[in-house]
């Protein structure tokens, strides 16, 4: 066995940690902060909790403030102009997975001509190599969903071609992460629940990659456990500060699973159908087809000792056989009040389904390479058409 483990980023996890900020070495003098198009994080006070940190550090700094639910192009070029003109020298994302996803983009492209897509190994994109090294990224979590403080990737789409692709290199981990779960107790119960089973299907298809290993193992199976502990708690009762905790524990675990396993074929039918779809949120189309996902993995008996391991991990402690994990999944959607989404509800239709199965192949081919059996573009269909409401 040969593996890798790989981490450069400092964490700092736990209730109050922002507070903490100000005491770390911060990689510049001049940062861009970058956060959502929405209200909370100011609303929330997030926003002026970090610039007096900044103040207190005597770092300076420019708000960019434009970043949607479904992070695109246009705005990591346009956050990147605002950077050079300013003089930043890091990005800080303040925010959930888009926000920080986004910090990640600008990053490379301060220092680096044309755009993000010039880099992009997929679909349009021209793979070139960076020139010159991204800024330092800090990031600062505000939901328990994408992981992203703990690994290098990053996911963005091209709106005029519907192309939503992920990338990153060792150079795109942040130097350093604050996970502070007290910013995670204004979340909606909605939003609480889908970015949950965002963390929990980076886990379970990291558990599942072929390239999975003794380092990743440890970090899926101890995530679904926290999930499968407190995600109905979370969910029904955001205030619950033990419940978040967990959360956002096993978001940053799930965030490793992703820098030393990786997500499976899941992950690229999903953003296939938030690039035709950008209004639906990454985790609701996770789990309206998660549950004819795993159930034909079960059915193809490849890795039915696997789907035992996280079934009890889940909660199911007398699981016995790969449909366990499903069935132990179908419960904590119900628990959640997530196992009636739609996708009806956002657009899709069942005449773009064959469209979704390409786009999710020539845009994210990568992670079907690494899945524990070999999915033809019929069974994608069929998992799309059996998830269709």
């Amino acid at each position: 066995m040969i593996s890798t483990h790989y981490l450069p980023t400092k964490i700092i996890f736990g209730s109050h940690s922002l507070s903490r900020l100000s005491e770390q070495k911060l990689p510049g003098k001049k940062a861009l902060v970058v956060i959502s198009s929405g209200k909370s994080t100011r609303s929330h006070g997030y926003l002026a909790q970090l610039e007096e940190q900044l103040n207190k550090a005597q770092v300076s700094w420019e708000v960019f403030d434009k970043i949607l639910p479904n992070p695109v192009l246009r705005h990591v070029t346009e956050g990147s102009e605002l950077a050079r003109k300013q003089g930043c020298d890091f990005v800080i994302g303040l925010g959930g997975g888009s926000v920080i996803d986004s910090a990640k983009g600008i990053a490379m492209m301060t220092p680096n001509e044309g755009t993000l897509w010039d880099y992009i190994s997929g679909g349009s994109g021209k793979g070139k190599s960076l020139e010159n090294k991204p800024l330092p990224v800090v990031a600062i979590t505000t939901t328990a969903g994408t992981g992203t403080e703990a690994d290098p990737w990053l996911v963005i789409t091209k709106e005029e071609t519907n192309e939503k692709i992920g990338t990153g290199n060792d150079d795109t981990f942040p130097v350093l992460s604050i996970v502070d779960p007290t910013l995670m107790l204004t979340v909606p119960a909605h939003l609480t629940a889908y970015q949950g089973f965002d963390a929990l299907f980076h886990s379970t298809e990291g558990y599942l990659n072929k390239i999975a290993n003794t380092f990743s193992d440890i970090h899926s199976l101890e995530a679904i456990r926290l999930i499968g502990r407190s995600l109905e708690t979370a969910v029904k009762d955001g205030k619950n500060l033990k419940a978040r905790e967990d959360m956002a524990m096993a978001n940053t675990l799930a965030g490793m699973v992703e820098t030393f396993s990786g997500c499976i074929s899941e992950h690229s039918l999903e953003h296939a159908m938030s690039a035709f779809h950008p209004e639906l949120p990454h985790g609701a189309g996770l789990i309206m087809i998660s549950v004819a996902y795993f159930t034909h993995i079960a059915n193809t008996h490849v890795a039915d000792q696997r789907m035992v391991d996280m079934a009890k991990a889940l909660g199911k402690t007398d699981a016995q056989e790969a449909m366990d994990f499903v069935h132990a999944l179908k419960d904590l959607q119900k628990a959640c009040g997530v196992d009636q989404l739609k996708m009806s509800d956002y657009g899709i239709t069942e005449a773009e389904l064959p469209s979704m199965v390409q786009n999710a192949r020539e845009n994210m081919a990568g992670l079907f390479q690494v899945d524990p059996m070999t999915l033809s573009d019929e069974d994608c269909l069929a998992i799309y058409k059996a998830s269709f409401r």
